[in-house]
């Protein structure tokens, strides 16, 4: 779900803020969209109410990306017989002029997938971006 919809508290904002930080710390051309989903029936069958999802767009294609866009998406269980809210993982994608170019899961294996794979070093940054999205919402 957008980003900007899932703003319910003080403590989401601010939560959601410091991962465009984080994001913004290693690529700093990115730039954040808080409402990476459109509002039409096609794209609502997709959202994931339990997601909090943030595009970032770089101003041009690039070839260590292997795109111009990439969404992340944050996604977390709820457990109502815990009143929990918990981080399960994150998916993130980046896409160019033919569509997604490449995948990376932290939910399965942290590997990149995909036709189009971005350089090892933007890897392991957005790698490391991941882990310190995960320390975020495990440290309260």
């Amino acid at each position: 779900m957008n980003a900007a919809e899932q703003v319910r508290s003080v403590k989401v904002a601010s939560k959601i803020a410091a991962v465009v930080n984080l994001f913004k710390a290693e690529f700093p051309d990115a730039k954040a969209d808080l409402k990476p989903w459109r509002n039409d029936p096609d794209t609502q069958e997709w959202l994931d109410p339990d997601s909090i999802d943030i595009g970032f767009h770089f101003p041009g294609w690039s070839p260590r990306f292997q795109g111009r866009s990439i969404l992340v998406q944050i996604r977390f269980y709820q457990d109502p017989l815990e009143d929990s809210y918990e981080l399960i993982g994150m998916e993130t994608a980046a896409f160019n002029h033919q569509g997604e170019a490449w995948r990376l899961s932290t939910i399965a294996n942290w590997q990149f997938e995909g036709k189009y794979l971005p350089a090892t070093d933007v890897a392991e940054r957005l790698k490391g971006f991941s882990r310190q999205v995960f320390e975020l919402f495990r440290n309260g």
